[in-house]
């Protein structure tokens, strides 16, 4: 009688076990049919809307400045970068509006790093601290783009280094391992589209809704399967050397999907004078290369179907991960270039010690005011 109850107990807890992994499987069929619904959208709203979103991004600056100031809003770059993503799948977004604004939402993605260093504001030196663990996430970003921007609009590099490397994985049938997700979303896409009533917009704002809820969901789940397990290892690892660091903040931005989780754990350790800022900062780059994994797991579901809408997508996804990769090979290897965004980051760490006002006049200009007047200029002269 006592083995068999302990069996059942037994048994009980292998199911209980499963229940997150299976609940991450449908938070991720969700996540893959919010791409498709969105993808969809585009297509039934028509030409007339996709020609007014293209027109809208065809300036490379507001592009890059709606990615900021879009991300900085709903503090996700994966959200911003898949909506992109799924636009380019769609038609309503070109290449070249959609890069910029993936590399703007790099930018804005650091702003929720920024406000979990506001908890410390009560203790001035501790503030100063974490603001500059927070904010060299910012500088790294911002040099970053500062560096690439001019050369992508130049010569086009990202565009074409994404180029080559679409070519290769596409040639390699590397789209195709995906085309299963696609034959497996495509009734329940089908059944919402017509509930829907064919309806681009209503279409659209679902898409959009499940993106929001999937994500969001997605990044509890593997945050309760992994970073609890991987604490132990952030604490041996984070502070190593530069190269596993690196690899280490990859891979746990990869497991957890957000590297607003794993860069913000690192502000508090800094703000309690447990580690610098310097040892912190190979960890928040791994975790840079890490947030690119959204997106492009986004873009090979909507180009296994081999379309060049679909192929466009996962060019933008690669050029993410293109730019995130060089600007951790331009700034990582040499010491003194290493220094810079550190050295930023620590001096206005010493600002706000002097004046917290300091805190709030960054974080609004970089993240909201300088963003919105920029869009909202360039448009008013017509640029």
């Amino acid at each position: 009688m006592v083995e068999a109850t302990q069996e059942r107990i037994s048994g009980i807890r292998r199911y209980v076990a499963l229940l997150p992994f299976l609940g991450l499987l449908g938070v991720l069929f969700c996540f893959f049919v919010s791409l498709e619904l969105m993808g969809t959208s585009m297509k039934l709203l028509g030409k007339g809307f996709a020609t007014q979103l293209i027109e809208t991004t065809s300036n490379p600056f507001v592009a890059l400045f709606i990615g900021i100031l879009a991300t900085s809003l709903v503090q996700s770059s994966s959200t911003v970068t898949s909506l992109a993503v799924s636009a380019v799948a769609g038609g309503g977004l070109t290449i070249a509006g959609a890069i910029p604004i993936v590399l703007g939402a790099n930018v804005g993605t650091s702003v929720t790093n920024t406000i979990v260093s506001l908890g410390h504001v009560a203790r001035k030196e501790e503030f100063g601290r974490a603001m500059g663990a927070a904010t060299v996430h910012d500088f790294f970003n911002l040099l970053a783009v500062a560096i690439f921007f001019p050369l992508e609009l130049t010569f086009g590099f990202l565009s074409r280094s994404s180029e080559a490397l679409t070519r290769g994985v596409t040639g390699v049938g590397g789209t195709e391992l995906f085309d299963f997700v696609g034959q497996m979303t495509a009734p329940v896409v089908n059944a919402l589209v017509v509930l829907m009533q064919n309806s681009g917009i209503l279409v659209l704002i679902l898409g959009v809704l499940l993106l929001f809820l999937s994500l969001r969901y997605l990044v509890v789940l593997l945050r309760s399967l992994f970073l609890g397990r991987s604490e132990r290892l952030i604490n041996k690892y984070l502070f190593g050397p530069a190269p596993i660091a690196l690899a280490f903040g990859t891979l746990v931005t990869i497991m957890v999907q957000s590297s607003s989780i794993t860069t913000s754990i690192t502000v508090p350790l800094v703000g309690a004078g447990i580690v610098t800022v310097s040892q912190i900062f190979p960890f928040v780059l791994g975790a840079n290369i890490g947030t690119t994994i959204t997106a492009l797991l986004a873009a090979l579901v909507l180009s296994s179907g081999g379309d060049q809408l679909g192929i466009a997508a996962l060019q933008v996804a690669l050029a993410h991960l293109i730019f995130n990769c060089c600007g951790v090979m331009a700034f990582l290897p040499v010491q003194r270039l290493r220094r810079i965004p550190i050295m930023m980051a620590e001096y206005l760490g010493r600002l706000v010690v002097k004046n917290r006002a300091w805190a709030g006049v960054y974080l609004g200009c970089i993240f909201f005011g300088i963003p919105l007047m920029i869009i909202l200029v360039t448009r008013a002269l017509n640029f």
